[in-house]
């Protein structure tokens, strides 16, 4: 079921499309360079192998596992003949290119440059990390992104109606939440979801009618997986991201995991509930703990560079420490209410003494007159007025008693003391 066309290619539109770079140099014949970053199953191979298609140059092929700088260098040997005669650079796709060391990868070096090669790599690691900078300096990096759910749902379809390339001759009619239960196991890899397809399409046996019915608990029993009530654009959806929240929010860890690997077991976009993490780290945390956002990033960074199942339990640690954090919702207080006033008294003119003065007219009409420079005091504090006139003394953020709120308390008491108090 690989597709054969770029047009047939899902969830790459934003460098497959028909006005993207990738897409109009394969048109145009103009061929660099590239590296692809992306997930497993997103489309690396698919595409290196198209891209070979689009233009009349040899195409070779091996990967990091398996082959070495020996093979290299046939395949150098080989380009170079081709070379002589067809005037033509070879094309070579290198999988898992992030498992060749140092050495192996300046192996490359000279045959990009001179244009021998045309090097395509692949890798499920961040390249910045794992690629030599001389090699990432020839080459484009693009990244690809996990297939939405939309496009696995195409994809599977296609499968079950190709008579040819897939499973249309099996007669499988699929129930909607047998299909959406593979999709969600599958993580938005394309190959792990035609794979599972496939183990469920010969597990099932046919009816009197020679038709096989997949459902939900068939799906489930073929891939040896228990499933979750889940619907992942309905009401449980919502009914688990709240739970989690309010878990979080009641400080019981203990139920927060478990909300966690409920949602994740089922098939949760995990980058969804990185994002709500990091939205409850502001919004319940705030400055009461600011090291919870930092860890709340983390594990969402730590997601997007590993994966399952490794990054799985940096989830864990995020939710864990959120739960266990000081609380405090004085910043998500202090949104709402500068939102408000901003709403209710419109744009309020900037302070004359707080204005930028790049110029002799400006000066003149008085911009940053009376600025009171504060590192010229002791501890790099003065007192002066910084809202708008008609906002004086108005307060949005007011700090709980709660872990390092209290300090930010403390100091912003110290701040408003007038001079002679102190």
């Amino acid at each position: 079921m690989r597709p054969e066309r770029i047009e047939e290619v899902l969830g790459q539109d934003h460098i497959l499309g028909p006005s993207k770079v990738l897409r109009r140099s394969l048109e145009a014949g103009n061929l660099f360079s590239i590296i692809f970053w992306g997930p497993p199953g997103s489309g690396k191979t698919t595409i290196a192998r198209l891209i070979a298609q689009y233009s009349s140059c040899p195409f070779e092929s091996f990967s990091a596992v398996l082959s070495g700088v020996k093979e290299l260098r046939e395949i150098v040997d080989s380009a170079k003949k081709t070379y002589r005669y067809k005037l033509k650079p070879t094309i070579l796709f290198v999988d898992e290119i992030h498992r060749f060391n140092k050495a192996q990868q300046d192996a490359f070096l000279p045959h990009v440059e001179s244009g021998l090669i045309i090097l395509i790599g692949a890798t499920a690691q961040n390249p910045s990390f794992e690629i030599i900078p001389p090699l990432l300096s020839r080459t484009r990096v693009m990244s690809l992104k996990p297939l939405e759910f939309k496009d696995m749902a195409t994809i599977l379809n296609r499968a079950l109606k190709d008579k040819k390339r897939g499973l249309g001759d099996l007669n499988i009619e699929i129930k909607k939440d047998a299909l959406q239960y593979i999709i969600h196991i599958s993580h938005g890899d394309a190959r792990t979801a035609l794979n599972n397809l496939e183990s469920v399409s010969y597990f099932v046996q046919p009816d009197k009618n020679n038709k096989k019915v997949v459902n939900v608990a068939t799906a489930a029993l073929a891939l040896n997986k228990k499933p979750l009530i889940y619907d992942k654009d309905g009401e449980e959806h919502y009914n688990l991201i709240s739970a989690l929240h309010k878990s979080m929010r009641g400080s019981d860890p203990q139920a927060s995991i478990y909300w966690l690997y409920r949602m994740l077991e089922a098939g949760e976009d995990p980058l969804f509930i990185g994002r709500r993490l990091i939205r409850f780290a502001s919004e319940d945390i705030g400055l009461a703990n600011p090291k919870a956002l930092e860890v709340a990033l983390t594990a969402y960074q730590a997601w997007e560079k590993v994966g399952p199942p490794e990054a799985e339990l940096s989830l864990a640690q995020a939710v864990v420490y959120l739960a266990t954090a000081p609380k405090s919702n004085s910043l998500y207080i202090a949104e709402k209410s500068v939102k408000k006033e901003i709403e209710e008294s419109g744009p309020q003119p900037v302070p004359l003494h707080l204005r930028n003065a790049p110029t002799r007219l400006m000066k003149e009409m008085g911009y940053g007159k009376g600025y009171i420079y504060p590192h010229d005091y002791p501890e790099s504090r003065i007192r002066q007025e910084y809202l708008p006139g008609k906002l004086k003394g108005k307060a949005f953020y007011r700090p709980s008693e709660r872990g390092f709120e209290k300090e930010i308390k403390k100091r912003m008491i110290d701040q408003s003391e007038p001079e002679d108090q102190k």
